[in-house]
């Protein structure tokens, strides 16, 4: 059985840093590319960010470009987002998606909050 946490959001203020993590199980982790999507109050659910596998190749939102940074270590099965310079307009639901081939593997959430 798949399993893919999130974990890391919280309450930052304005100008403030976060690190998210993804933690996947019962996957060939290093053979699945994994990205990151957020979802606002009200609003669709947009695409982040996304690492490639095996060439580790990343493409980014235009919205958070400089700012968010993600990786990954095959190692630990996880895959992070470090989110600089935090913006309220960057609070959202954020979710990790793990895919191999054409499955795709959700995970439930984790809360990002940016406000003073």
């Amino acid at each position: 059985q798949v399993q893919v946490v999130e974990s890391g959001g919280g309450l930052v203020q304005p100008g403030g840093s976060l690190r998210l993590s993804c933690a996947a199980s019962g996957v060939t982790f290093n053979n699945c590319a994994v990205s990151w999507y957020r979802q606002a109050p009200g609003k669709e659910r947009e695409l982040v960010a996304k690492i490639t596998s095996p060439g580790g190749s990343t493409n980014y939102a235009d919205s958070v470009k400089g700012r968010f940074t993600i990786s990954r270590d095959n190692a630990k099965n996880t895959g992070y987002l470090q989110m600089n310079s935090l913006k309220p307009e960057d609070t959202a639901v954020y979710y990790c998606r793990v895919q191999y081939v054409i499955l795709s593997y959700w995970g439930r959430g984790t809360q990002v909050t940016v406000s003073s």
